[in-house]
């Protein structure tokens, strides 16, 4: 029988002592999300080692360390309107509701209808639907109706920054998102100046192709 508190304990001290996890906050949130409830049953003996994993659809869950990262490059705090834009299985959705108190909303959307409900099931069963909304769609969209949002998460590569997305990521607003460039992809922390992306580089990264439309 695994123990998973002391396997996911363990990670989080490993991802602390390398400098991913700087915040008490994202440190509690990680704590607070069991990651092998959010994976398949033949999955979860691989919870807590630190890398992505395959699952439905042809698609992945972020390896913690990534998570963790993108949740300090988002400066989470209590009362925020998050969009995230691939639910996948709905952990990163869980570790951002967990790092604003449950005092905050996210909204998410996922392309394959299958996976969303996938979970929607988890983040039900966990208690996390009053702070967590799935939907389903073509994310490269957003969701113009719930618009303006504090922080965008993106976590699928896309092109280059989707300007429905920019654009309805408010003034003072944050996004995380991974950026195809040539045969690389880079993690990029993007604010608002005016009307134009400030871009600033942050790691390379890999992540499956976001579903992206020009229409």
């Amino acid at each position: 029988m695994i123990d998973f508190a002391s396997a996911r304990r363990r990670l989080i001290n490993i991802l602390k002592d390398e400098g991913i996890i700087k915040s008490d906050r994202v440190e509690r949130a990680m704590l607070n999300v069991p990651r092998e409830e959010f994976l398949p049953s033949y999955l979860r003996l691989y919870a807590y080692e630190d890398t992505p994993l395959e699952i439905m659809y042809g698609q992945t869950i972020s390896a913690p360390h990534m998570v963790a990262m993108m949740c300090e490059l988002l400066e989470l705090k209590p009362g925020l309107r998050i969009l995230e834009v691939g639910t996948g299985t709905g952990y990163h959705a869980a570790v951002c509701a967990e790092a604003m108190e449950r005092m905050g909303t996210v909204y998410t959307i996922e392309y394959y209808p299958g996976l969303a409900l996938y979970a929607v099931q988890s983040l039900a069963r966990l208690g996390y639907l009053d702070n967590v909304h799935v939907f389903i769609g073509d994310g490269s969209r957003g969701l113009p109706k719930y618009a303006p949002f504090d922080r965008v998460l993106i976590t699928a590569a896309a092109p280059k920054v989707p300007p429905r997305l920019f654009e309805q990521l408010s003034s003072d607003g944050i996004m995380v998102i991974p950026i195809e460039e040539r045969l690389t992809q880079v993690l990029y922390v993007v604010t608002k100046e005016g009307n134009t992306p400030r871009m600033k580089p942050v790691t390379y990264v890999s992540f499956v192709k976001m579903k992206y439309s020009e229409e």
